[in-house]
């Protein structure tokens, strides 16, 4: 009996061993892969026209980075990110501007594109800007390979998402002066912004916890304001968010103190600091 059981225990490991054996030859070990070299084709100046913004600005193009398994060449889906920085950042701006691409080897940007990722990076127009452009390739977001830098000169041109007001003013129960009564009042210059850019404007003010307020082109008149891009008023994030003309009520933050406001018709968004 004993003879048995020692005998069972024997085949029983053979087995184990067999197994385990077999299992490691079937693990698929990443060997490697050749980082894509990327090409790119310039069609458009590099100053930016608005009116041909729906012209080609620049087609880029990269090889196969070829990733190698143990098991041989990959037949995985490969993703690849056109990444874009400005000249000695070394994408590592925290605007970096990324496009993604699904499995193609190559991406074309149109004038307007362009001109909205460089904007995005807070590059200001009419001025020519030193960009960056490289592809990292990644399998499920792993073992990333990134390509050679090609590095380009662009002229951004203005483009808002809202027409820029002459004038911007705040109201509301969250203002030191309140809801204005939009009977045609004077304007209230203590609650006017200044223009600080083409498209920008800037208020310090003390704002009330947990009131709202809108944004008023002309003080005293109902008849434009921007507010909220929410279905509800004060559904905003206080801090700052994205906003629309004739939006919902903004809700100001928590704590009673004075802030400065930052509203830009460029992006279409505003912050509260």
């Amino acid at each position: 009996m004993k003879k048995i059981v020692n005998q069972f225990f024997i085949l029983a490991l053979l087995v184990a061993t067999f197994t385990s054996c077999v299992k490691d030859e079937n693990k698929n070990y990443f060997l490697g892969g050749t980082a894509p070299v990327l090409t790119a084709t310039v069609s458009s100046p590099s100053v930016l026209d608005i009116l041909l913004k729906n012209n080609t600005a620049v087609v880029f193009s990269w090889t196969n980075p070829n990733y190698e398994f143990g098991t041989g060449i990959n037949s995985q889906d490969i993703s690849y990110t056109l990444q874009m920085d400005t000249t000695g950042s070394n994408f590592t701006n925290k605007k970096i501007q990324e496009k993604a691409i699904s499995k193609d080897l190559s991406t074309t940007l149109t004038i307007g594109q362009l001109n909205t990722y460089l904007l995005t990076m807070g590059l200001l127009e009419d001025m020519p800007h030193n960009i960056e452009f490289r592809v990292k390739s990644s399998i499920n977001g792993a073992v990333p390979l990134y390509s050679n830098v090609i590095k380009l000169v662009f002229q951004p041109y203005l483009d808002v998402v809202y027409p820029v007001p002459a004038k911007l003013f705040i109201t509301g129960s969250a203002t030191p002066g309140g809801w204005q009564c939009g009977c045609g009042e004077p304007d209230l210059l203590s609650q006017k912004f200044t223009k600080v850019s083409s498209s920008k404007f800037e208020l310090t003010l003390n704002l009330s916890a947990n009131n709202s307020y809108l944004l008023l082109p002309v003080f005293g008149s109902w008849s434009a304001k921007y507010g909220g891009t929410g279905a509800s008023n004060n559904s905003n994030n206080v801090t700052g968010d994205t906003f629309k003309p004739n939006g919902s009520d903004l809700l100001a933050p928590s704590v009673t103190k004075s802030y400065k406001i930052t509203v830009d018709f460029k992006t279409g968004t505003f912050t509260v600091q």
